[in-house]
């Protein structure tokens, strides 16, 4: 094996079509977040910000119960079959909410698009159609993906809400993934072999150990607290921005599109410095701090048109240095063996957090004030800046994955402890079930890659 060596058309073209799919999963989430805030006033109990929020967090609730369990079933049921009741959910759902009249509804037509929680099955179906070597690759292009969404449903939410209404995010979500059936139908193949990959798939027998792992939890709270704050903040933002200047909702994107990437040019150079000069924990700590600081300007400014802009600058910087982060320190600090039950449950948190910020935001801003939910949003950036300080410098390394073929737990065992011992490999573990090696490397250590591929031929 090569380590340089390229992508197979045939792995980058599943890998190209899974994210889409992955992407689309967050378009339900992301496309009206900008908008949906003032638009539901057009529904009937829409002037309750409960219910908006309750509209908004519902999507993470339903997604949060049933991620998981689809992942678990497409390993009985198969990934397509779970990913195809997936969709039909999500337009089922989309469906409901396009032709709503009242708020209630429209909460109904959010909770079965949440319950379509297909993301867990796509990445185990990327996992069947990836070779060990090339998957990191392959979940890299999802992440990506997961964050272009995120940028791009900022802009274009507004501008299709302005031709189409609410109702037309939502028609255009059942459309697209009508769409999705057919590329998992025709572009995506089949797999060969479906089996249980412990780097990408959760498992009941690691659930009790990654979450006795406290510095998982660190993390796993901080991705909660994160969409937590995220959700919270749109229901206040479009509001404010409408109130404090002469732009409608429509014209938002005018907004968010110079922020977005004067965020991105800040973000990037903050990331590189974390990964190349081994700084990731203090980068970490001074995002988490930045977003803190972004709650309180929020809380302090939010009847100043150019304070919301400065808070948002804050925030988007904040918010993509810990989005980037989060997944990498999960796989660092994940055991080897479970790094697929570890991103499970940060993933099922990530979900909880959209949920509970939907529902607190709406309740604090109908019963209190704009500034009350931001305090609230502050409180829970308090906490996670001090849960970091005790948070363990993430190891400098890189994983890697080899296929071993058939063996027994006996040379499994053996194979983990030769490859352990090697003064380089921060920790390997061989999984005989699978015929899988995955081995963390030091980055800091020269290491010779021959080596590992020799013990693994010799075992």
């Amino acid at each position: 094996m090569n380590p340089t060596e390229k992508m197979p058309a045939s792995e980058l073209k599943a890998s190209i079509s899974l994210a889409s799919i992955y992407g689309l999963r967050m378009l339900g989430m992301f496309l009206i977040l900008p908008i949906f805030a003032i638009y539901a006033t057009h529904y009937q109990g829409g002037d309750n910000s409960v219910l908006v929020g309750a509209a908004l967090g519902v999507y993470g609730l339903t997604q949060a119960l049933f991620q998981l369990p689809f992942g678990m079933a497409s390993d009985k049921f198969g990934r397509k079959n779970m990913i195809y009741i997936g969709l039909v959910m999500l337009i089922i759902g989309s469906i409901i909410a396009a032709l709503a009249t009242d708020i209630t509804t429209v909460i109904i037509g959010r909770a079965i698009q949440g319950a379509g929680a297909v993301s867990a099955a796509v990445t185990a179906l990327l996992a069947d159609l990836t070779r060990e070597e090339n998957r990191t690759k392959a979940m890299a292009m999802i992440g990506a993906t997961i964050g272009v969404t995120f940028a791009i449903s900022l802009v274009l939410g507004p501008a299709i809400a302005h031709l189409a209404g609410i109702a037309g995010i939502f028609w255009l979500t059942a459309i697209l993934a009508s769409l999705a059936i057919l590329v998992i139908k025709l572009v995506v193949p089949d797999p060969i072999i479906s089996s249980f990959h412990s780097d990408a798939s959760a498992t009941p027998a690691r659930l009790k150990d990654v979450l006795k792992n406290t510095q998982l939890l660190r993390l796993n709270y901080g991705i909660f607290a994160l969409h937590a704050t995220q959700m919270a903040m749109f229901i206040v933002v479009p509001f404010a921005i409408q109130k404090t200047s002469s732009l409608d909702v429509n014209h938002h994107w005018q907004v968010y599109l110079p922020i977005l990437l004067g965020s991105f040019m800040l973000m990037v150079p903050a990331i590189i410095i974390g990964e190349k000069r081994n700084l990731l924990k203090p980068v970490f700590i001074s995002a988490v701090a930045l977003m803190l600081v972004a709650q309180l300007f929020f809380a302090i400014l939010i009847t100043s048109f150019w304070g919301i802009v400065f808070s948002l600058l804050a925030y988007f910087v904040a918010f993509n240095i810990l989005e980037a982060s989060l997944p990498s320190l999960i796989s660092k600090l994940a055991p080897a063996a479970a790094k697929g039950t570890a991103m499970g449950v940060y993933n099922t948190s990530q979900s909880f957090g959209v949920a509970v910020g939907g529902l607190a935001g709406g309740y604090l801003a109908h019963h209190y004030s704009y500034s009350v939910v931001f305090m609230f949003c502050a409180a829970l950036m308090s906490i996670w800046l001090l849960l970091t300080f005790s948070m363990k410098t993430p190891p400098a390394v890189r994983t890697k994955m080899y296929h071993l073929g058939k063996m027994s737990e006996v040379q499994a065992a053996a194979l983990t402890r030769t490859i352990s011992a090697l003064p380089y490999v921060y920790e390997a573990v061989a999984i005989a079930k699978e015929g899988m090696l995955i081995v963390k490397i030091k980055n800091q250590h020269m290491w010779d890659e021959k080596e590992i591929l020799e013990m693994i031929g010799s075992k």
